[in-house]
Order: structure tokens, then sequence, then C-alpha cells
């Protein structure tokens, strides 16, 4: 599953690639010490983008080496239940952001969650089950998590 970089005003991408793909997750790869309003901004435009399904580690955290991006999380879970846009827990050991605090709080508000394995290899696919204790601290059900859903209602769930 591709991912694509999260630049400001841009997915990196050209629409016509994207409209080709089941799924689409954007993520903030660069830039982390910017302003709050700025960081937010870069999140909201691709909220707001059509062919954007979700947006993938949101504040950009590496535990023991990069802090969280500064995100107004209010406005981005506001902006992802009006859109349908989902948020990822993302499973990688040395990120698990979504924080379940925030996990929590956004699907309490009605934003779907994904838990992915942000595999860039095979192996990586291990790396789930760290997500789906991150999932459990946030208290989270399957009917929040998407990726739990069958194959059917995650078809109908896609835009």
């Amino acid at each position: 599953m591709p991912e694509f970089v999260l630049e400001p005003n841009d997915l990196g991408r050209d629409d016509d690639l994207l409209g080709e793909l089941d799924w689409v997750i954007a993520s903030v790869h660069t830039s982390f010490r910017i302003s709050q309003k700025a960081m937010t901004e870069r999140v909201l435009t691709a909220i707001d983008h059509p062919l954007v399904d979700c947006i993938g580690h949101l504040t950009g955290r590496r535990l023991s080496s990069r802090p969280p991006g500064d995100v107004d999380l209010e406005r981005v879970v506001a902006k992802a239940v009006e859109t349908g846009t989902c948020l990822e827990i993302n499973s990688q050991p040395d990120r698990l952001d979504l924080r379940d605090a925030h996990a929590r709080y956004a699907a309490e508000a009605g934003v779907r969650i994904v838990v992915n394995s942000d595999g860039h290899s095979t192996d990586a696919l291990g790396y789930v089950e760290f997500g789906i204790a991150q999932a459990r601290r946030a208290w989270l059900t399957k009917a929040q998590v998407l990726n739990t859903h069958t194959l059917a209602q995650l078809r109908k769930a896609l835009r």
C-alpha cells in the first residue's frame, strides 16, 4: 500500500494517480518543528482532499528520538468527522502514534481509526500487535476500528 508524503499544500502525487488507488494515506514526513497553526493547516489540507482516506502517524513522533509535532487535535478531529477521513494508529514500536488518549478522543467523536503496520517490509507486519495494544489502551471497540470490519463493510465505508 503506497503512502504519500504530506508536504505543505502538496500530497506529492498527481490526482490522476491517487484516483487509481483503492486507499490513500497521507502522512507528514518533514518539517515537524513548525508552528501548531502551520502543522494543523497542513493536515487539514490533506483531510480536505477528496482522494485522501486516512492520515498516517498524525504527529510524526518517534519515541526516544523525536517529540510529536504540535497539531490542534480538536480541529483535526472535527475535520476528519466532517469528511469521513480516518486516522491511523501506527504500529511501529518507535511510533505508536496516535497516542491512546488521542485515539480514544477521536473515536468517541466519530472518527474511524485504522491500525496499520506501516510495514516497509514483511517483517514489520508483526508490529500490528503493538498497534492493537495501543487501540486496546484507548478502549476502542471493533466498531471504531475500520480494519476489523468485513471486506463488504470496508468497501461500503470507502469513499
